[in-house]
């Protein structure tokens, strides 16, 4: 049909995990204050995603999952579970494994995606041996302390029989699209770059935490361009941003994004 506008696929995903960015950075806390807090934000913005209208992959560490099942049996109605590995602060091979294992456990539906905490290398033999279809670990930028992958492909690709969905960056620059940026790009800048992509490259594959949807003030060890934008300003950021994309493409889980690639 003439003047359709062509399918664009809105990758809207969430690393849903023990909130232990506040160790990292100096604060001692139990596990049970690590899970409340990305509990109390995950609800938050589960709640966002039901008024606009969209669904989401939440990547979830089976750790987490165990502690909230009922609330990710829940969300599993609405979105996709996938694996964000077994624990958010170790990882070893064989976690990819026990991890798929213990969701679907939980869930009594197949997992087949990977994110590796804070996007870290993983061999992709290890996720295809372990029974994924796609791994969605690979930020295809320079993100100093962290890693370098600007030389890395930005669109997906096959290796070792997994696609691999590389997080958005922009062309050219490679500007990174994630959930720093959301925070601290001025958010009509963050909107065009979005915008842009998604019609460069076909697909925007953006990822956010649910901790970041509390009041951080209280972890005042935790860097200021972190903890800024939390709570009702960042939901409500999130909600606009949500509603513009809408106008853009289609939001899709991953799982439904691979299975058309």
């Amino acid at each position: 049909m003439e003047g359709r506008r062509p399918t664009r696929s809105v990758l809207f995903t969430v690393d849903v995990e023990e909130f232990d960015t506040a160790v990292e950075f100096g604060h001692t806390i139990p596990l049970s204050e690590q899970i409340a807090v990305s509990t109390r934000g995950l609800r938050l913005l589960a709640d966002r995603f039901e008024t606009v209208g969209v669904r989401s992959t939440l990547f979830t560490t089976a750790n987490y999952a165990l502690h909230e099942p009922d609330l990710i049996k829940h969300l599993a109605q609405t979105h996709e579970i996938a694996s964000h590995g077994y624990y958010h602060t170790t990882f070893e091979p064989v976690d990819l494994h026990k991890s798929r294992v213990a969701l679907e456990e939980l869930l009594e539906k197949p997992v087949t995606g990977f994110r590796r905490a804070r996007m870290g290398y993983v061999d992709p033999n290890d996720v295809q041996q372990a029974g994924y279809q796609y791994n969605s670990s690979l930020h295809p930028t320079w993100l100093p302390g962290r890693y370098n992958h600007w030389g890395e492909p930005r669109h997906p690709f096959r290796e070792a029989g997994v696609w691999q969905i590389p997080a958005s960056v922009t062309p050219t620059l490679r500007l990174p699209l994630f959930w720093l940026s959301l925070k601290n790009f001025p958010f009509g800048y963050y909107k065009q770059l979005c915008r842009r992509t998604l019609r460069a490259d076909g697909f925007l594959n953006l990822y956010v935490h649910p901790w970041e949807f509390t009041d951080l003030s209280t972890y005042e060890k935790i860097p200021a361009y972190v903890r800024r934008h939390s709570r009702d300003e960042l939901l409500d950021r999130v909600e606009k941003l949500l509603r513009f994309l809408k106008q853009e493409g289609d939001f899709q889980t991953m799982n439904e994004f691979v299975a058309g690639l």
